[in-house]
């Protein structure tokens, strides 16, 4: 089974990664390859046959190259939420929170990513492309970067004031002692409801589901599994840190996945569907409302208890 992915060093879809370097993909019959891929290019290669499935910061990423989700599901939700976050320079003066303060300030974020970033601004009642400034980081696109690590370099270098990321990007410059949590939309920080734009999950293709249901059934099974062990047993992100990551990064993990841990859940229930769709329609990802059974495998369901 190929599976696609833009972070290789994620919090947010560490299940997978889990999955894959615990040996559950495995224990479940799998042989599973994850490759990297450039930023959104993990859509176009599931839609290019390059891959079977994708791991996803965001599962309406898959809207680019799968218009109204035709041709490709949502098989499991690898954590809750949209997962991330705003990190600032550490002597920035502000109230956590305060969305106000970021006026004529320059930050980055990953495309895609950025939507929910400019929604949030826009729910604040700041104008994103006046009343501060969102800048591409030369290199942040390249297949081998991790967007929030490498926007923590920039943040440690004074090129921008803050950034968009997931947390392992924004506990990067949080240890170093250069930057701080501005927004934390999964934990209140939540102008417009942005926390309900989207999750990470596992997608794959119609074709795939098709084909190969076993396959995409064993995947499943084992993300569950790996999701409750992970609950259990947070130190086990370690043991993923040490054979996945960077070294700074792997000692980072094992906290980060402890406090992220209650996001560990596999469902994808109808109303965090509609919550998704619709923010993905007001960014003009989605022309309109679609059943909750053309974004969701529906084999699937049944094993996110277990079953």
């Amino acid at each position: 089974m190929r599976i696609a992915a833009v972070d290789l060093v994620s919090n947010t879809c560490f299940p997978a990664l889990a999955a894959y370097e615990l040996g559950y993909f495995k224990a479940e019959g799998l042989d599973v390859e994850i490759e990297l891929v450039s930023s959104m290019g993990s859509t176009r290669a599931l839609k290019a046959g390059e891959a079977d499935a994708m791991i996803a910061g965001s599962v309406f990423d898959a809207l680019t190259e799968f218009p109204n989700w035709q041709g490709a599901k949502v098989c499991v939700t690898l954590s809750q939420g949209t997962p991330w976050l705003l990190t600032v320079r550490n002597n920035l003066e502000a109230e956590r929170g305060d969305v106000q303060a970021l006026r004529g300030l320059t930050f980055t974020a990953a495309e895609g990513p950025d939507l929910a970033f400019k929604s949030m601004l826009r729910a604040s009642g700041l104008d994103p492309e006046e009343d501060l400034k969102i800048i591409d980081l030369p290199g942040g696109k390249d297949r081998d970067v991790s967007f929030g690590v490498f926007a923590a370099e920039a943040l440690t270098e004074g090129k921008i004031d803050g950034y968009w990321s997931n947390a392992m990007g924004a506990e990067t410059a949080v240890s170093r002692g250069v930057g701080k949590i501005h927004v934390d939309v999964r934990r209140g920080d939540d102008p417009g409801d942005v926390r309900f734009a989207t999750c990470a999950g596992l997608v794959a293709t119609d074709t795939f589901i098709a084909s190969a249901p076993e396959e995409v059934d064993a995947a499943v099974r084992a993300i569950v599994k790996v999701q409750k062990a992970l609950q259990n047993d947070p130190s086990l992100a370690r043991k993923v840190g040490d054979g996945l990551f960077p070294a700074e990064a792997a000692n980072l993990i094992a906290t980060i996945v402890e406090r992220d841990a209650p996001f560990y859940d596999p469902a994808m229930p109808e109303e965090t569907v509609a919550k998704m769709n619709a923010f993905a329609h007001s960014v003009g990802q989605l022309s309109g409302k679609v059943p909750y059974e053309q974004v969701i495998a529906a084999r699937c369901v049944k094993l996110w208890a277990g079953q």
